[in-house]
């Protein structure tokens, strides 16, 4: 019976090839969709799933209360680490381990020839146990020499080829020598370790770092991460409340002030939570990017509810040519049932063409896909849980597609039909008006939120940023030797002609390293313990970025005092309500005084206002050297010219530099990934809703035949032969419209209220989106609606 089945399905796909085409192509490229959006948020939702004991890897992490608000962040102070391992590690204990790490941050590796820059991390010896890596070489124990490194596979291969790395020697940051223990497997894209290139042990940070050494007992100092790993049985809840105090107490003990004022209370975060639950607000989990896995998630379901829709209302409006076919049976002894299944086949037939041909489109568009979402993902193919999933997929997909045609199609009353007095109606189009309706609501709030989103992206991209971010660039110091020849550099770079101003700075103009507080001055209000950014600048710094001075001066190499001297931005005026700032004495680790005003800059999130800001001109290890290109000379040229400078001081290391505004640039990438990806999948929506609307149009000019024949006999023009086949379809997008407006508007508007700095939702989005949505309407059926209105009506009226 199945087979039988089968066999008038494809006969009946055969015989409706345009209707065929449609349906698969529909179904195909909804499929694809889902399947894309699928892959997508398995990759979300498996972020981290690498590390065997995902479930139990934990990060220490701080709430603090800073100007006021509780902010979250996961920099530690070092004496806790020791804390932690003495009091809660071990059998019956919280932990099994404690790790103290370092950022992931670039260092220099060298071998022979070869000088990599290459970021990685230093770690404490049992990172590889906790993190359980999977060793290609050597063992986990690698890390328990202090002149000792672990390589991932892709970077030994880079440094040795296909040499064994085992034992080989290497230089790092071109002073230290250490020895490779061990090489370990490349982590997955989708984990939050996937830049670490690298492990080097705890102890070799410490020895090269001798700076530290005053930081062992130093509680209020936060420049560290903690990762450990939970005993079985212990309790994430149990576990920060029991650690909560632990710096608090540290602090009270050491009578520190300033830090106690902060309020400090330690949590354990779970790694199952890093990266989609990662947003805190008041010391609150407030979201992440979980809130991408549901917005895609749902536009996945609407667009195959789409290529459903076009089935249903296709196989529907097709019902009065199948009427005939269903009397028949029924009269021939056919039950409902039996009909019921029989219009199911021809869908799951339908839908398991889709799948195929699905797959085939997923596997192209996916080099493209990975590019824009920045993932790797590939095709499970060998996974007996995808191609399970894929055949309940296919089976749903099928079923709801065919549901509804199955039950109305087996409804028809074999009398009324054999009679020739079946008519479906005016009232049998109004399910396929609202699905017509549905399929346009759909498609205009996509429209509608993918506007809004490039709309926010361009209007922070035009925000004023205080600086000159074209023809310049920054260039990192990976050793000491540029800084501490930096006035022979400088002369030698602008000698060279490459460049017109030359300065260093302790952060990159796109980003602030440091806030630091201990800050006070004449009126400041009581009990206010301010917490400021700091960023520390050479004399020529504000010439070299072209920051705008607003009052007072800029620093200056003829003013000694400069050395106690501060500038600040418009921000940081504000937060001090200072009515006469410059000349105004300030209270640090030491007496400082205001000298100038800047313009505020937008070094940070270009979305959040930009926070108090204070300049100072010491000396140190700068660690940023910002330059600003010779605009009469190539850019090439100019680059070329700049590192042979910095080899010249700095032979040892490779000349790694970023143009600044392409650095900005990057700032934007998540919500330009955001916009591109749901501006796809918005496309293909609209590109499922008009293959429906041409289908539908095609049907209603074939019905209407006879007609518009004879509309044409008595006079009508083809004008209003096409007003009267497209009046209909405007009539329901302009529904669609009306509908998707408040939709779109209540959506949008809380997505944008999540940026401090944000575009508004204008009239223009959604006066735009319904013009678009017209012109596209009329474009798909106008084909259909003129091919009818210029037949020849002796043709159609000629069976009469």
């Amino acid at each position: 019976m199945i087979k039988n089945y089968l066999k008038i399905a494809w006969r009946n796909l055969l015989k409706n090839k345009a209707h065929t085409f449609i349906n698969v192509t529909g179904l195909s490229v909804g499929m694809a969709v889902a399947i894309l959006i699928g892959l997508w948020i398995w990759d979300e939702l498996s972020y981290d799933k690498y590390f065997q004991n995902y479930d139990r890897l934990v990060q220490v992490m701080q709430h603090q209360t800073f100007n006021g608000e509780r902010g979250t962040q996961s920099s530690i102070p070092l004496p806790l680490g020791p804390k932690l391992r003495e009091s809660y590690t071990g059998p019956g204990k919280d932990f099994k381990y404690v790790v103290m790490s370092t950022w992931t941050q670039p260092h220099i590796l060298a071998y022979k020839d070869k000088k990599l820059s290459q970021s990685g991390n230093c770690m404490q010896p049992e990172a590889p146990d906790m993190f359980a890596l999977k060793m290609l070489k050597g063992t986990r124990a690698g890390l328990k020499d202090q002149s000792s490194i672990l390589l991932s596979a892709k970077l030994a291969k880079a440094l040795f080829g296909d040499a064994d790395p085992m034992n080989q020697v290497i230089k790092v940051d071109n002073k230290s020598i250490v020895k490779v223990t061990g090489v370990y497997e490349d982590l997955p894209r989708n984990t939050s370790f996937n830049d670490m290139a690298f492990m080097l042990p705890w102890d070799f940070y410490l020895a090269n770092n001798p700076w530290t050494k005053g930081n062992l007992n130093e509680w209020g100092n936060n420049s560290w991460q903690i990762f450990a790993q939970l005993n079985p049985n212990a309790n994430i809840n149990q576990v920060s409340s029991r650690i909560k105090n632990l710096k608090l107490n540290a602090l009270t003990v050491a009578n520190d002030k300033l830090s106690l004022s902060f309020k400090p209370a330690l949590f354990v975060h779970p790694m199952s939570k890093w990266h989609l639950y990662s947003e805190f607000k008041n010391g609150v989990i407030v979201g992440g990017n979980i809130e991408f896995v549901w917005m895609f998630g749902i536009i996945g379901t609407f667009v195959l509810l789409l290529a459903c829709i076009n089935f249903m209302n296709l196989s529907t409006a097709r019902s009065e040519k199948r009427a005939k076919e269903v009397g028949i049976r029924k009269t021939l002894g056919s039950l409902r049932q039996q009909l019921i299944t029989q219009f199911f086949s021809e869908s799951l037939l339908v839908s398991v063409f889709a799948f195929v041909f699905s797959i085939i489109l997923v596997q192209l568009a996916l080099p493209w896909f990975n590019q824009v979402a920045d993932k790797q993902m590939t095709i499970l193919w060998s996974s007996p849980v995808f191609w399970i999933i894929g055949l309940i997929f296919t089976l749903l997909t099928g079923i709801i597609a065919g549901s509804y045609p199955a039950f109305y199609l087996s409804s028809f009353q074999p009398v009324k039909v054999l009679k020739g007095t079946f008519r479906a109606g005016r009232l049998a189009s109004l399910p396929r008006k609202i699905l017509v309706v549905l399929q346009f609501t759909v498609s205009a709030t996509l429209i509608i939120g993918t506007v809004v989103v490039f709309t926010q992206v361009q209007y922070t991209k035009n925000r004023p940023v205080g600086y000159s971010r074209e023809g310049m660039i920054q260039a990192y110091q990976q050793t000491p030797d540029i800084n501490k020849h930096f006035e022979a550099v400088k002369y030698d770079l602008v000698k060279s002609g490459a460049v017109t101003s030359v300065a260093e700075s302790g952060s990159p103009v796109t980003d602030i390293w440091s806030d630091q507080s201990g800050f006070s001055w004449q009126g400041m209000p009581p009990g206010l313990q301010p917490d400021m950014n700091v960023v520390h600048v050479s004399p020529d710094f504000g010439k070299t970025v072209g920051w705008q001075i607003k009052e007072g001066r800029d620093f200056s190499k003829e003013f000694l005092s400069d050395s106690s001297a501060l500038i600040v931005n418009e921000a940081a005026v504000k937060f001090m309500v200072l009515k006469a700032p410059v000349g105004m004495p300030i209270k640090w680790y030491r007496d400082f005084h205001i000298i100038g005003v800047v313009k505020d800059m937008v070094m940070t999130s270009p979305y959040e206002p930009v926070k108090p800001t204070v300049f100072s001109e010491l000396n140190g290890d700068y660690g940023i050297t910002n330059m600003r290109l010779n605009p009469h000379m190539g850019t090439s040229e100019a680059i070329s010219k700049i590192e042979n400078v910095f080899k010249q001081y700095d032979p040892g290391s490779p000349f790694n530099y970023e143009f600044t505004d392409t650095t900005y640039a990057k700032k934007f990438a998540d919500e330009e990934r955001t916009g591109k990806l749901a501006g796809f999948f918005t496309f293909l929506a609209i590109f499922i809703s008009c293959l429906g609307l041409f289908g539908m149009a095609s049907f209603m000019a074939e019905q209407r035949t006879k007609e518009i024949g004879v509309r044409k006999v008595l006079g009508a023009s083809v004008a209003n032969l096409w007003g009267l086949m497209s009046r209909e379809f405007i009539i329901l997008v302009f529904i669609s419209l009306v509908i998707a407006a408040p939709i779109a508007d209540h959506f949008m508007s809380g997505w944008l209220l999540r940026y401090k700095y944000h575009a508004e939702l204008s009239w223009w989005i959604f006066a735009l989106t319904a013009l678009g949505a017209m012109v596209i309407t009329l474009l798909t059926v106008s084909y259909q609606s003129i091919k009818a209105a210029t037949a020849n009506p002796v043709k159609s009226l000629r069976s009469e």
